[in-house]
């Protein structure tokens, strides 16, 4: 037996010996061709950004893929596990400003920088798929998707009110604005301008994102309520109301002899629309300059309006906004009773909303409610509740009442009808009339891809004089961006201001054109980049179809709740116009979707803004890579937020020893064992039934079954691999326990042969490079990667003896232990015999015993 100091367990050393053996195979990590007959398995993490360093919630969501990964390399699957770079975006212009460093070799040193990270902590990622998506070999094919989409209709461009980051200097999508603010500059207020911008039409395929949510029952379902929240569907009828014309001769109102205008108005509640006291259009609707372009004061209270909106939007809660409203002095025209109702402007009123305007039903809606008693609008009841004699409108409550299950009351020929079945008849009369349609509205707004910065893929249209705008030929692909420029971050897109990019020649006529100088939104890039992983050096097309069709829908998705609203509804979107572009079958891109919790330190989500960021590197160079992201497993529940404590990364440092230490002490009887014969899972039963086994071999092959049942069970249903990784620890003092016996011969050899090579085999998920070299010690044939995951055997895994508690009048008194399969009477007989009931009884006779199997006993005595 080797001393203390020839055991000890040097990390730094066994670490770097595999590392290297690891790297020298490319074979290793690297997916079976589909021919090969083996179940395929595609488990992904979201790519990161090459910021330069990896940080402690990057080690927690790679360590999960890769425990999953490796499992299920080792239960026999064909397993695709890549990784790539979300390479393009605002960062690396502003190290280019700071540093006075080219984007692109910022970007590439911190991937190369990261990279390495990663493959010192031992993440078993196959580099032969690598994705980075600055590359032009990668964002060519953004530009093919672009114009695959223009082509169907899916791109257009338009000048629209836009979300503007001072601080970035360019656009947000409305995903983008979080409580007023850019998502990445936290405290820097977003700003409203007028833009043209290009748009991928992402409402086309709304309802079939809010539809399809319904398939996906591996995802979260905080995921899916916060995606049909934000494509919010609302179903109604839109109604127009009528404005009632002036003679500006005399004065008079009316519409005789006119062509009347028609102000639409979309509304879920038809049925209250004889409650209405009149008309609200927001201040930027088209008929507001109109109806103020003679009267400079009201012109300049709409301005006030739409200055609060503004800032009701960088404040982030436009819907918070305190209501202010102006009146016109005009007037319109309820179709279904002819009624003339004020027409108001009002600033809660949102023109990205219907059609930015709204009948105000102040009886039956709590914000026209609240407007209408500031401005003293008439109110009125027209929906009450059902439920009197003959379910006729019972008692008055107050107003605003919302409820949709009452009946219509002053509302014409239509009172006393359901509100459900008003809605249908009003819908019904105002197609019939012309006036009005049933409608579907989505919260959902097109997808605002243009960015106004460097770094992101150039947007492939050229703008010629003659024929306007002009796609870019794909044979002319990529639009390579140009790698000396200037950066500043002021006055619109840096590429707008190199000319050798901007002016070309028209590829339609021939003619003098210019270069579109806006680039794509980063989330294009992140929307498609697991489909190249499948043929990421694929150079005739995105992907082949038939490797897609293989490895899709992703198997396992894995990354932060924070992308549920973003990254997560455009891959969606991406792959449904994919597969109407017959490029892959699959409707969505993952079966099952994994977010893990935030990594916490010193009360804060890890950060370099707040300094509390750890560095895994330091983690790593003091305990190993294997404790590090051990104790990212360990320290709480995958799906829950981590308390980061160095103390927890030394302790599980210490177990790590331990194990080395233990293994090192029988690993050449376990490896002479090795030489010889392995019994089967039957043999091993039947010598454990023929009591050849002691009872201590029979106590840890039960301990190492039940084991090997937990952590098995774990990986394919909670995923709690802290209590996996505190089984494993269990089990691990449960040997040292026995470790005298173990090095007595009281065990038989090939007994503790398979006690240990299942620890080795159990650890190599959560640490691979110990698990790999005590394989090689104990004697473990091939890669420990490839060797069998093991089964656990319910036979051997069953105690022996159970314990039971044991209850009288309600209160614990004792635990006996039975055989596990004892009967009632067996276990009652147990319960009578033990002194401490005996005591309790004493002179007393049971009035009644209860007895659930295998549970408990209860005693009643009086």
């Amino acid at each position: 037996m080797a001393d203390e100091k020839e055991q000890r367990y040097d990390p730094a050393a066994v670490e770097t010996k595999w590392m290297q053996r690891w790297a020298a195979d490319s074979s290793l990590y690297a997916a079976e061709p589909a021919s090969g007959g083996k179940p395929k398995y595609y488990v992904l993490e979201m790519l990161p950004y090459p910021s330069g360093q990896l940080h402690m919630g990057h080690v927690r969501n790679y360590s999960i893929g890769d425990a999953l990964a490796r499992h299920m390399w080792m239960r026999g699957y064909n397993v695709l596990h890549p990784m790539g770079w979300d390479a393009f975006g605002l960062p690396a212009e502003n190290a280019a400003l700071k540093n006075n460093t080219p984007p692109r070799e910022w970007t590439l040193h911190n991937v190369a920088a990261m990279k390495r990270q990663m493959q010192r902590i031992g993440f078993s990622y196959d580099w032969a798929t690598e994705v980075t998506t600055c590359l032009p070999e990668y964002y060519r094919w953004n530009q093919w998707f672009f114009l695959r989409m223009h082509e169907k209709g899916l791109v257009y461009r338009k000048k629209s009110k836009v979300n503007w980051c001072p601080e970035c200097a360019t656009v947000l999508a409305n995903e983008q604005v979080v409580d007023g603010c850019c998502w990445r500059h936290e405290e820097t207020k977003v700003e409203q301008r007028d833009l043209e911008q290009w748009f991928l039409r992402i409402t086309a395929y709304a309802e079939e994102l809010l539809n399809d949510l319904e398939t996906l029952e591996g995802w979260p379902e905080k995921v899916r309520t916060m995606q049909r929240n934000w494509i919010g569907r609302s179903q109604g009828t839109e109604v127009d109301f009528f404005l009632e014309e002036i003679n500006h001769g005399t004065g008079e109102r009316g519409n005789e002899g006119t062509e009347r205008r028609r102000i639409r108005v979309f509304t879920t509640r038809v049925d209250t629309i004889f409650g209405a006291t009149s008309v609200q259009l927001a201040p930027e609707h088209p008929l507001v300059a109109a109806l103020t372009c003679q009267d400079a004061g009201l012109r300049a209270q709409v301005a006030g309006l739409i200055e609060e909106q503004r800032r009701a939007r960088e404040a982030g809660d436009v819907g918070a906004i305190e209501k202010h409203g102006v009146p016109t002095g005009r007037f319109a025209v309820n179709p279904y009773n002819g009624e003339t109702i004020p027409i108001w402007i009002a600033n809660y009123v949102l023109m990205e909303y219907g059609t930015g305007a709204i009948m105000s039903v102040p009886g039956h809606d709590e914000r026209d409610f609240e407007f209408a008693k500031k401005y003293a609008i008439p109110i009125r009841r027209v929906i009450a509740p059902a439920g009197g004699p003959g379910n006729e409108p019972s008692d008055e409550p107050e107003l605003p009442f919302t409820a949709e299950d009452g009946l219509l009351v002053n509302s014409g020929e239509y009172s006393g009808l359901s509100c459900a079945e008003a809605q249908k008849r009003l819908k019904d009369v105002a197609v019939r009339g012309g006036f009005g349609e049933a409608k579907v509205i989505f919260r959902l707004k097109d997808w605002g891809v243009s960015r106004q910065r460097y770094w992101g893929t150039p947007i492939p249209m050229i703008h010629c004089e003659r024929d306007g705008l002009v796609p870019v030929p794909d044979a002319h692909l990529p639009v390579i961006l140009p790698e000396k420029i200037e950066i500043t971050q002021t006055g619109g897109s840096p590429l707008a201001r190199v000319a050798d990019f901007v002016n070309v020649t028209c590829p339609r006529c021939g003619g003098p054109a210019k270069r579109e100088t806006d680039t794509m939104d980063t989330f294009v890039d992140s929307s498609w980049y697991f489909y190249r992983y499948t043929d990421a050096k694929n150079n005739a097309a995105p992907f082949g179809r038939e490797r897609a069709g293989y490895w899709f829908p992703i198997d396992q998705y894995i990354g932060g709740v924070e992308h549920a609203i973003l990254h997560l509804i455009y891959s969606r979107f991406w792959t449904k116009v994919m597969r109407d572009l017959a490029m892959v079958k699959n409707s969505e891109p993952a079966t099952r979707l994994f977010t893990q919790g935030m990594v916490i330190r010193n009360g804060a989500k890890m950060s370099k803004s707040k300094g509390n960021v750890v560095s895994p590197d330091d983690m790593v160079a003091q305990y190993g890579a294997d404790a590090t992201r051990m104790y990212a497993l360990f320290a709480a529940p995958p799906d829950r937020d981590l308390d980061w404590q160095e103390d927890g990364v030394a302790g599980v440092s210490r177990f790590l020893g331990r194990v080395w230490r233990l293994a090192m002490r029988h690993a050449a009887v376990v490896k002479d064992a090795a030489t010889g014969s392995h019994p089967s899972s039957q043999e091993r039963s039947k010598e454990w039934a023929t009591s050849s086994c002691s009872g201590t071999a029979q106590k840890l092959l039960r301990k190492m079954h039940r084991t090997i049942a937990k952590i098995t069970l774990d990986f394919e249903g909670r995923w709690h691999f802290n209590t996996c990784v505190a089984a494993i620890m269990e089990y691990v003092n449960a040997l040292q326990d026995a470790d005298a016996q173990l090095g007595s011969g009281e065990v038989p050899s090939s007994v503790l042969r398979e006690l240990l090579q299942t620890l080795a085999l159990l650890l190599a998920p959560f640490a691979p490079y110990l698990a790999a070299e005590l394989w090689v010690q104990l004697g473990g044939q091939g890669s420990i990667l490839r060797a069998p995951w093991p089964e656990s055997d319910p036979g051997l895994a069953k105690e022996n003896e159970i314990e039971v508690p044991v209850q009288i009048n309600g209160k614990l008194v004792a635990v006996v232990r039975v055989a596990a399969d004892a009967d009632g009477q067996t276990m009652e007989a147990a319960a009578l015999a033990d002194e401490k009931v005996k005591a309790r009884t004493a002179g007393k006779t049971p009035a009644k015993v209860i007895v659930v199997p295998g549970r408990a006993v209860n005693l009643v005595v009086k």
